[in-house]
């Protein structure tokens, strides 16, 4: 048993580890072959257990010097890997250069923060909501009638119903929000005015897909709720807005229209920042460009979110991001934001 053990002290002592292989598996592979719970050396304290008693004391000593032996072999490769690894790591200026492509931001990215700017530079800060919403908050308390075609299986994607005591019928759908103005009566519902939000997001409605057309889209609506709140705040918002957004040259024109949640209400036009509003196929001739709905919060929505509608006024306006991309970069097709195709997002990668 001497013998044996003086020849394992040997091999040890001339083990070495490969430099091509894992070199840390190796380690541990040494490390098992001796030193683990059935490996050579506790053996070997079995063997020494069924020793002679006069031999016992020679034999220890020699079994202890064996697990110091391989012990140290352990540590001292190691301490090798690692000096092995910090070389590896360090800086080889013989190496090529890397040129992977670094990411961009998406332009409707872009377009959403460039927004938020604009408007978080005249005091609107930010609000936010879930993407699943209840038939209250997307519809009843924004005046929707009852046999608006909002509300049609054609325009909203449906998930479920719930019993809800503020319909007459004590229940409810719920559905993937169609507009963020349920942002807006969550917002008035949990908030005193002076109220002054946008709430961008992404909005769902059941139609087909083409160039002109998505079943997803982006918006980004605003709210402002005071007292004394007139139409002519909305205008002067509106106009700042458009000269911050398309230049300074830009003009505005409004024209009536009709939303169940605004009275009066207006679309907004822009001068064609294409033609300069000579016209062109862009805007059909025209020379103007419509880019979003706006109007008085009407007095019945105020009234719905406990809000008094004889103390307070506000006016609300809503935009596609998706539109004003097209606008601001020329983008013909809406399939092209979602299609994840390099080719086209590539052109943004010096937009910050």
């Amino acid at each position: 048993m001497k013998e044996k053990i003086q020849q394992y002290i040997r091999d040890i002592q001339e083990t070495t580890i490969d430099n091509i292989h894992d070199q840390a598996a190796q380690v541990e592979m040494f490390r098992v072959k001796y030193l683990g719970k059935k490996g050579i050396i506790s053996q070997l304290f079995d063997e020494f257990k069924a020793a002679p008693s006069d031999q016992k004391r020679e034999l220890g000593q020699i079994l202890n010097q064996l697990k110091n032996v391989a012990q140290q072999k352990v540590e001292e490769f190691k301490n090798l890997v690692e000096q092995q690894s910090d070389t590896a790591v360090s800086a080889d200026l013989t190496r090529p250069t890397d040129f992977s492509a670094l990411g961009s931001r998406h332009p409707l990215s872009v377009v959403m923060n460039e927004i938020t700017d604009i408007f978080g530079r005249i005091g609107f800060t930010v609000a936010e909501s879930g993407e699943i919403e209840d038939d209250w908050h997307l519809f009843s308390a924004l005046n929707f009638p009852p046999d608006h075609p909002a509300r049609d299986m054609q325009d909203t994607f449906f998930v479920q119903k719930e019993t809800d005591p503020r319909t007459p019928s004590g229940a409810q759908e719920i559905a993937l929000r169609t507009h963020t103005s349920s942002v807006q009566v969550r917002v008035m519902e949990h908030s005193k005015p002076p109220i002054r939000i946008i709430a961008p997001g992404r909005v769902f409605r059941n139609e087909a897909i083409s160039a002109r057309a998505h079943c997803i889209f982006h918006q980004v609506e605003a709210l402002y709720v005071d007292r004394h709140v007139t139409f002519a705040d909305l205008k002067q918002t509106l106009l700042y807005f458009a000269k911050e957004m398309f230049g300074s040259q830009t003009k505005m024109r409004l024209r009536p229209s009709y939303f169940p949640f605004t009275e009066p209400s207006a679309e907004m036009d822009i001068s064609c920042n294409i033609c300069g509003g000579k016209g062109c196929n862009i805007c059909k001739g025209t020379g103007w460009l419509e880019i979003l709905g706006c109007g008085m919060v009407d007095p019945n929505v105020l009234e719905s979110c406990g809000i008094d509608s004889k103390q307070y006024s506000g006016f609300a306006l809503g935009m596609g991001v998706e539109r004003m991309a097209m606008l601001k970069y020329q983008i013909r097709d809406l399939r092209l934001y979602f299609e994840n195709d390099l080719r086209f997002l590539s052109q943004f990668d010096n937009i910050i």
